[in-house]
């Protein structure tokens, strides 16, 4: 009986429906003590006792793949993101690495469009004043008199364009693989280079992966590019961005503001100075809130895990939503 070890965050609010269709599935299951992610030290302690993991961003380096040796076959990556993941390695091993491709596209590009009208009208801003009695006026733009920088034109990136595109913005574009050609004329986006979108973009968003080349790709030197007074929006992975020019750019008022669901220690820890920026809109890593994204990544990632362990599973749709509409008789007797 393969045992099944699960350390997905948004899945352990509701664990006992997960660990529950596991088990009509013949797996046993093992529950990490999980907040955020699980460090090296912490995936060692389970290490050699389980043949699959259903994971967050834990951190599966070759030092913990080896430790998981002979056991471990299959690491179904709740999300889409498996930059935490040593893939290429983990493969060498015989290890198959899973996600959700294109998981999240919607909610996370509503976010960007939802920071992005904040600051264009100051709401989070005029909420404030008036809840403190206070009758203050903001001068705001129309999102139509502005242009749009998006570095990292996948899924997320092609979603946020659309929608900017609504809004009547100028649109400029920027990744190191070639855009479909039919893409970028329908919706009027000028690709060009990573200065050029820096120095003419009043609001730039990130949505590329984080790999080698994205590491990083905002730090002292591109913070330099950047037209002073824009918006730097990151909804995608907090190593995108140097976190130490991130401060400096807004200490030395090159930036106008910064809305960031993602940072580079998570959770944000609570001597950081970005939380005393007053232009600063923080999230705790939640721009994928949707329960219809969640329910589908939850199905996927067990499908993923059942088919890499060899596990029959065409019922599977039919248990994932009896095990939910127990789920939510529980909840409404209570």
């Amino acid at each position: 009986m393969p045992t099944v070890l699960i350390s997905a965050p948004y899945m352990m609010p509701t664990i006992s429906r997960f660990t529950g269709v596991l088990h009509r599935f013949g797996c046993e299951t093992i529950v990490a003590d999980v907040r955020e992610r699980l460090s090296e030290e912490e995936i060692l302690a389970f290490a050699g006792r389980f043949d699959g993991v259903i994971c967050g961003d834990d951190r599966f380096t070759p030092r913990v793949l080896d430790a998981c040796l002979p056991r471990l076959k299959v690491i179904s990556k709740w999300g889409t993101g498996i930059d935490s993941i040593d893939k290429s390695y983990a493969e060498k091993l015989g290890i198959t690495v899973r996600n959700t491709p294109n998981a999240f596209t919607l909610p996370v590009s509503d976010t960007v469009m939802g920071l992005m009208l904040s600051f264009a009208r100051g709401i989070p801003w005029m909420n404030r004043d008036v809840k403190k009695g206070l009758w203050s006026k903001y001068l705001g733009r129309s999102l139509s008199e502005c242009t749009l920088g998006v570095i990292g034109v996948g899924n997320i990136g092609k979603a946020v364009i659309r929608r900017a595109r609504g809004f009547g913005m100028k649109i400029l574009g920027n990744d190191i693989v070639p855009i479909a050609p039919d893409f970028i004329i329908e919706n009027g986006v000028e690709m060009t280079t990573l200065e050029d979108l820096l120095g003419r973009a009043d609001f730039i968003t990130l949505n590329c992966d984080l790999n080698p080349s994205s590491f990083h790709i905002i730090n002292h030197q591109t913070m330099e590019w950047i037209k002073p007074g824009a918006i730097l929006i990151n909804t995608a992975r907090g190593p995108l961005v140097e976190e130490a020019a991130l401060v400096e750019g807004l200490r030395s008022g090159l930036l106008g503001g910064a809305g960031f669901d993602v940072f580079e220690v998570e959770p944000l820890p609570a001597n950081s100075p970005l939380l005393g920026f007053d232009n600063v809109l923080l999230s705790a890593h939640n721009s994928n809130a949707s329960p219809a994204a969640w329910e589908r990544v939850h199905r996927n990632t067990i499908h993923n895990l059942l088919m890499d362990l060899k596990i029959p599973h065409d019922n599977l749709d039919d248990v994932m939503e009896e095990s939910l509409n127990s789920i939510s008789q529980s909840s409404s007797k209570g």
